[in-house]
């Protein structure tokens, strides 16, 4: 069976795995474990920040970096189809008392001009004060699309005029990072917080990081424990984080030319398919997940006539290439 439904389904490799048996561990809940602290200071470094914090799902870490900048009472904007409004089961509301508007961009791009005319300064107690712009790359249900490095500077100056802040969900940040060469530490700096994951085209089994200054991470520390993520001896999982950055960055590029290679099979422009995910439109995506299962490829439906493929570091060109022969099939081409 070859899975192409997410690119969290990947496993430990073998020398992964031995990273993991050799750490040194410690409390980290004391922020004794010498391996998470490791971690937590070089992602800190590699995107010019203050500090990072190891949580164990990317969905924390964006809470957590969120409610940072936003408080009870304020709102978030965010493009329409963001993980963070569609896929978190609305745990920014439910934990932080936040809301959200949206604006809605063709693969889910930063539309400045809708940001502006969305914006909500504070005016007292008539209106809900904007505090804060989120911005997704690369963007999982635009199909995996990079956000242009020029319009992210833009959206950073429009945002210091106001005095409103950016927050940078980089799940996939690595696979912009390797699409565009566009630096991490460039990255980092069109953002005030951020959150980053280990455990899709990395390859780690579990963890991410939200990213930022020395005092938000502090807060956010005590808001992990509250949410009860606070971990003890995870260094083992923290030093999995570090195999992936030593070993599995620059390698996202064969899954960047495994998901062309697929795009082209199921009817999707390739010059449309900037990083490892493809989504295709199809009235008949449930039947059509289905019938790729019976041939022995999954895939998943992502909305009711939406379908989404990803390719990871369990999939190998050969994989990617039986794929694409029975998706082309089932497409009928």
């Amino acid at each position: 069976m070859i899975d192409l439904r997410s690119d969290t389904l990947t496993k430990p490799t073998e020398s992964m795995r031995a990273a993991m048996a050799r750490a040194e561990v410690g409390d980290d809940v004391y922020a004794e474990d010498p391996t998470v602290l490791e971690l937590e200071d070089r992602v800190a470094a590699m995107f010019g920040h203050e500090a990072a914090l190891f949580t164990p799902t990317g969905s924390m870490a964006n809470v957590l970096a969120v409610a940072s900048v936003v408080e009870a009472g304020q709102e978030v904007l965010c493009e329409s189809s963001a993980h963070i409004a569609r896929a978190e089961l609305g745990a920014h509301g439910a934990f932080t008392g936040l809301t959200m508007r949206t604006w809605t961009a063709p693969r889910g791009q930063v539309d400045l001009a809708a940001i502006e005319a969305m914006f909500a300064p504070d005016m007292g107690p008539f209106f809900v004060p904007t505090a804060a712009i989120s911005i997704e790359n690369t963007h999982n249900f635009a199909g995996g699309a990079v956000l242009p490095y020029d319009d992210l500077r833009a959206l950073r100056a429009w945002a210091d005029e106001v005095g409103t802040r950016v927050h940078l969900d980089g799940a996939r940040i690595w696979n912009a990072h390797v699409a565009t060469g566009t630096s991490f530490a460039d990255y980092g700096r069109v953002a005030d917080v951020m959150a980053v994951c280990l455990s899709k085209g990395l390859g780690a089994p579990v963890g991410s990081l939200m990213v930022g200054a020395a005092e938000a991470i502090a807060q956010a520390r005590v808001r992990r424990k509250r949410m009860g993520g606070g971990m003890r001896q995870v260094g083992i999982l923290a030093a999995a984080g570090l195999h992936a950055l030593d070993h599995h960055v620059e390698r996202l590029a064969e899954d960047h030319a495994h998901a062309r290679l697929l795009a082209e099979a199921i009817g999707v422009d390739p010059a449309d398919v900037d990083t490892n995910i493809v989504v295709v439109d199809r009235d008949d995506a449930t039947a059509f997940v289905a019938a790729a299962a019976e041939e022995g490829v999954r895939i998943a439906t992502v909305g009711p006539r939406t379908v989404r493929l990803v390719t990871h570091l369990d999939v190998t060109r050969s994989d990617a290439e039986r794929a694409a022969v029975v998706l082309s099939r089932l497409a009928g081409r």
